[in-house]
């Protein structure tokens, strides 16, 4: 007798199914950056025009980029993120500074100057009390929450 899977369910499955994959997260990070073009878009990430052409079109239906026709003859599109797709942004930011921390500690490619002049330091904090957002200071709770089976 086997044993049927189920996976927990959980929003950072959902999240990845979306955005999981390399090309989609840097095509997000093109968007964040200006870059509104699908050509340079593809240059700058170094995704196959085929693979970004995908991803732009999944990203589209989720919700979390928009195109605008800019050319009627022949049809060409520049690309907007939505509100959704700029909240993505928050997570590249945690993502980068991670990045920065355990594998580029001595020269981290890029930084970001925040508004207040000093350089962006991202953190985690919760809404409602501004502590950090660190593993012993939540407890899971919910439909995917940990059980003991």
């Amino acid at each position: 007798m086997s044993k049927s899977i189920h996976p927990r369910e959980c929003s950072i499955a959902d999240a990845l199914d979306l955005v999981g994959e390399r090309w989609t997260l840097l095509a997000v990070r093109e968007l964040s950056h200006g870059v509104r073009r699908f050509d340079q878009i593809v240059r700058n990430t170094g995704a196959s025009r085929d693979i970004l052409t995908a991803r732009l079109r999944k990203l589209e239906a989720a919700g979390a980029v928009r195109r605008e026709q800019y050319n009627a003859h022949p049809p060409r599109y520049e690309y907007h993120l939505t509100l959704a797709g700029q909240e993505l942004g928050d997570v590249l930011l945690t993502l980068m500074k991670w990045g920065d921390r355990h594998l580029n500690p001595e020269d981290p490619p890029v930084t970001w100057q925040h508004s207040c002049g000093e350089t962006l330091d991202p953190v985690v904090i919760c809404a409602h009390c501004g502590e950090p957002a660190r593993k012993g200071a939540h407890s899971p709770t919910g439909r995917g929450a940990l059980t003991a089976d």
